[in-house]
């Protein structure tokens, strides 16, 4: 007789998905807050992407760390204390970075700052290595996919309201003529923003939710290991190098990209020779499918990091640039726009016939659009040269259509859609550019399950060493975007999205070579999926 379903603990899924939401609330809003530090502390391009930096390169180290210190002591330290615990921790530490933030932007110091955004993101880190396996131990694990798509619905609405919501703490308005900035607008802000992240720890604190724990074994992999602080050592070495040296740029920005993909490479050619202490590494999906999350989040933060600076350009949009308070509708629509295609990736979680799954399809993502427009009209912005953006989600649900929901046809699919959107964008001027660089926001919506599966397709009782080897990867946030930035100060903002079009181009082989290694070891992996990130 078959185990009944375990049911869904949806008290504790409901407080759980508050995280999701503040999650992508802040990392939505640093593309608010990045063009105003830029004029607010005088900096270029390259330097103001270091904001972006610090947020997406502590997820790399607060993973690393979690993983190494585990492999010490010999055990998964999360697992042991608790995901409910994990993620209470996680939120008082970007408690504590948010209010770090205060003091720093009133001394005017960008390392302060840089160093407070990294520890904001440290608590971030902690709390999505946490959140992702409690959201599936809170129900039957059958279903563990749909509180995932759930939370990752909700953390795109967290995406869409943040830079609306920042703008108006920063500039006093959205739409309309701004009051001038001071700090006391930053120090406000991240008053609220600790408030919140403090009241929420307390709900985690007194709500009556499980612990949260596995019995997966942890498996230690002692090359991996040594594979993964090598590459750190390397990225932390071309850092120092740029930093107290007169090397340009852009050359250490290519040389870290060398030094992430090679280094994951040559991992994967000595585990091939001898598979011994190598663990998940030893296979090349896994390796492919965390050079496909590098490029990927990369290319998703580089779109949005770099797009107020484009805005701002005279000429790009408007006649003299765009005022920094009118940027986040713009800004909004791009987030919102992966808000569309995850919401639209969630219908599969609903149990619809296929004719109510096809009229879904279509009708959801205009529902989200509306949403995001509402939304917008809401805090006062001018809504009105948005509303043709629904031509480009029309082609999105054709594309979604086509992909069937197999990870390598839609990977494929939306990658070479994003291509040809990045190259109009950039051989066009005015509102049709606008409209392609958000669109690139649709097509990444639905990459993250699909690299994510494919990459850990067949790793057996590595796949949970494989994905927390793909979550470190986030790393790419931390280095396209700056390179993406010091092309900008080099050639032009508007030509750099030419490093968002080479990213997507690069993603679509990506899905072609993962079919390849995954069909030589008998897997198939094109089959139904769901979720998002």
């Amino acid at each position: 007789m078959p185990n009944p379903k375990q049911p869904t603990n949806t008290g504790a899924l409901a407080t759980l998905v508050l995280v999701f939401f503040f999650w992508g609330f802040i990392a939505a809003s640093n593309s608010i807050f990045i063009p105003f530090c830029k004029t607010h502390f005088h900096l270029n391009q390259f330097q103001s992407q270091l904001i972006g930096s610090a947020f997406y390169g502590a997820y790399f180290i607060g993973s690393l760390l979690l993983y190494l210190i585990s492999s010490l002591v010999g055990y998964d330290i999360l697992n042991k204390i608790g995901y409910k615990k994990g993620i209470i921790y996680g939120l008082w530490i970007s408690v504590l970075g948010a209010l770090l933030i205060i003091p720093s932007a009133n001394a005017q110091s960008l390392p302060a700052l840089l160093g407070s955004f990294f520890i904001v993101a440290l608590g971030f880190s902690l709390k999505q290595t946490a959140a992702q396996p409690f959201a599936i131990a809170l129900g039957d694990p059958s279903t563990g996919s749909h509180r995932l798509n759930l939370a990752g619905g909700v953390n795109s609405l967290g995406t869409t309201l943040g830079p609306i919501i920042v703008s108006f703490f920063l500039f006093g308005s959205i739409g309309n003529a701004a009051k001038e900035v001071t700090v006391t607008n930053i120090n406000n802000l991240y008053l609220i923003v600790a408030s919140v992240f403090a009241l929420v720890a307390l709900i985690f604190t007194f709500s009556k939710l499980p612990a949260g724990t596995d019995d997966a074994k942890f498996e230690a992999s002692k090359k991996a290991s040594i594979s993964l602080i090598t590459l750190t050592l390397l990225v932390l070495l071309v850092i120092l190098i740029g930093q107290y040296t007169e090397v340009q740029k852009l050359p250490l920005l290519i040389a870290t990209l060398i030094i992430v993909v090679g280094v994951l490479f040559y991992s994967n050619l000595s585990a091939n020779k001898n598979h011994d202490g190598w663990g998940a590494m030893k296979y090349p999906q896994l390796i492919y499918g965390m050079i496909g999350i590098f490029v990927y989040v990369g290319v998703e933060v580089t779109i949005d990091n770099n797009f107020g600076a484009l805005l701002k350009t005279p000429g790009y949009l408007t006649e003299l640039g765009l005022d920094e308070s009118k940027i986040s509708k713009y800004v909004s629509l791009y987030w919102g726009s992966l808000m569309i295609g995850r919401w639209t990736g969630a219908i599969g979680v609903f149990n619809l016939s296929e004719m109510g799954k096809k009229i879904a399809t279509i009708v959801v993502p205009f529902v989200a659009f509306a949403i995001v427009l509402f939304v917008n009209h809401l805090y006062g912005s001018n809504v009105a040269d948005l509303l043709p953006y629904a031509a480009f989600v029309a082609i999105a649900i054709a594309a979604f259509f086509y992909g069937q929901e197999k990870p390598v046809k839609t990977l494929l699919t939306v990658s070479i859609l994003a291509t040809a959107f990045m190259l109009t964008g950039v051989f066009t001027n005015g509102i049709l550019s606008v409209y392609c660089f958000m669109a690139g926001g649709l097509c990444c919506s639905v990459m993250w399950p699909c690299i994510f599966s494919l990459g850990v397709g067949g790793l057996g009782k590595y796949t949970s060493q494989g994905s927390a080897f793909l979550i470190m990867m986030i790393l790419g946030g931390a280095i396209i975007p700056p390179f993406q930035g010091s092309v900008g100060d080099a050639v032009s903002m508007h030509h750099s999205y030419l490093v968002a079009a080479a990213c997507f181009a690069f993603l679509a082989w990506l899905a072609l070579k993962l079919k390849t290694v995954l069909k030589a070891q008998g897997l198939n992996f094109d089959e139904q999926i769901g979720g998002g990130h």
